[in-house]
């Protein structure tokens, strides 16, 4: 047993305006439902232009939980047919959930049958299906003409040769089938490997839509088509195709994830967008010959000691950095006063600001507090995990600079020389998304 449905939703918020439901035995329709519906608020107008539904339309419908019991009525013990059947499904589940039910049935998605037993033609949307089916469709962008269209529809897949072979496959309690987008070929899904590194997802236009990161791809890849959010069901309605790329260990695919981000600027990628502006560290001697620490934007200062993302950033850092080494606050651009230093949380300063120590002797501490910079942070070759048995990941930093990443054979005899490495990398971008993640490893 069959219900063959539609909906028609306010659009963003997924509310209900209006539902239609056929009840199908396999043969024929054996009873139906339809029914405008009062989603409880404004139905924008774009949504009005499209379905010819607005707020006048629906403002003497009942609410979703007057016809609830309806539904579940009609519905029960069948499975649930669709058009790109998650959307209407959750669509309907999520009415449900609002008011404190469940809604729980096994779906059958016509565009995905359709792609099986229908091969090759040049579109799945329903309006070109039935166009290419010659499939009569009234009332378009209306729940009860489209859900009519969808039962012709469904009748003609019943009807095909391999039908028997194919909708048994679909409906296996642990077939995956319904839960793909329905623009997703399952090959492509099935290809995804369950190993770590970066996804991307791709719309029909062959558009960058959607970057992740993964240590396993595949199972998080599927996560994205359980997952019931607005976003992600825009997001699966939309991907025609998935790629992956093989990073071996989670930082450096943190590394890709961002800069693919970076690159394509997806669609569904909120965070990580827009670079941050940087500040640059760097060093300088006055006239007087003391040694001082300075910051200035990353493009007026290339010279750094090492580069920060944020200013409270570099005021940490260098606060840290006086106390360690007895620095005075004054000397390193913690503090913008004539006299001698005051500042009010490092008290360390032996007193090079009121010349009670000689210049020497401060600017040694600097030079040490240099190189401290330099041994911890600013020239690092980091080896993790590579994509097999038989390679190492590496990452370079120099000069505080992050470089880029690359893949060596552990066969290749280049040891830790940095001249060699760098002809393994692939030169990368800086950025405050990458320093956070590399901070987190060095």
């Amino acid at each position: 047993m069959y219900t063959i449905i539609d909906v028609e939703t306010t659009g963003r918020s997924n509310r209900i305006t209006e539902i239609s439901i056929f009840k199908h035995d396999g043969e024929k329709v054996i009873d139906e439902f339809t029914s405008l519906v009062n989603p409880g608020i404004v139905i924008p107008v774009y949504i009005t232009v499209l379905t010819n539904i607005d707020n006048a339309t629906v403002a003497n419908a009942p609410y979703f939980e007057a016809i609830a019991d309806k539904i579940l009525e009609i519905t029960e013990g069948t499975l649930f047919v669709a058009h790109n059947v998650n959307f209407d499904y959750n669509v309907i589940r999520g009415e449900f959930k609002r008011i404190g039910l469940d809604f729980d049935r096994k779906k059958l998605c016509t565009v995905r049958l359709s792609r099986k037993l229908f091969k090759d033609l040049p579109s799945y949307s329903l309006g070109k299906l039935c166009k290419s089916l010659e499939i009569p469709l009234q009332d378009r962008h209306r729940a009860r003409g489209d859900a009519a269209a969808t039962v012709i529809l469904f009748e003609k897949l019943l009807a095909h040769d391999n039908a028997k072979t194919v909708f048994k496959n679909f409906i296996k309690a642990n077939s995956k089938q319904g839960t793909l987008p329905p623009n997703l070929p399952e090959a492509v899904f099935n290809a995804i490997p369950n190993r770590t590194g970066i996804y991307f997802f791709f719309n029909k236009k062959n558009e960058v839509i959607y970057v992740g990161k993964a240590k396993d791809i595949k199972k998080r890849v599927l996560s994205h088509f359980y997952d019931k959010s607005k976003k992600e069901l825009d997001l699966c309605r939309e991907t025609a195709h998935i790629d992956f790329e093989l990073s071996g260990n989670e930082t450096v695919a943190l590394l890709m994830e961002d800069a693919a981000i970076k690159k394509h600027f997806p669609k569904y990628n909120r965070a990580s967008k827009i670079p941050k502006k940087s500040y640059s560290l760097f060093n300088y001697t006055d006239r007087k010959g003391v040694i001082h620490f300075a910051t200035n934007t990353a493009k007026a200062a290339p010279y750094a000691l090492q580069t920060f993302y944020s200013k409270r950033e570099i005021i940490l850092f260098m606060e840290k950095l006086c106390q360690a080494h007895s620095l005075c606050p004054k000397y390193c651009n913690l503090q913008c006063v004539e006299s001698s230093c005051n500042h009010y949380k490092i008290t360390s300063c032996k007193g090079i600001c009121k010349n009670e120590e000689s210049i020497d002797v401060y600017n040694e501490r600097v030079n040490k507090a240099i190189k401290a910079i330099k041994t911890t942070y600013l020239n690092n070759i980091i080896k993790l995990e590579g994509r097999d048995e038989n390679e190492d990941a590496v990452i370079v930093i120099e000069d505080g600079v992050y470089k880029g990443y690359g893949f060596i054979s552990k066969a290749e005899a280049v040891a830790q020389h940095k001249e060699n490495i760098l002809n393994y990398i692939i030169p990368q971008k800086d950025n405050a998304d990458i320093q956070r993640i590399l901070r987190k490893v060095i």
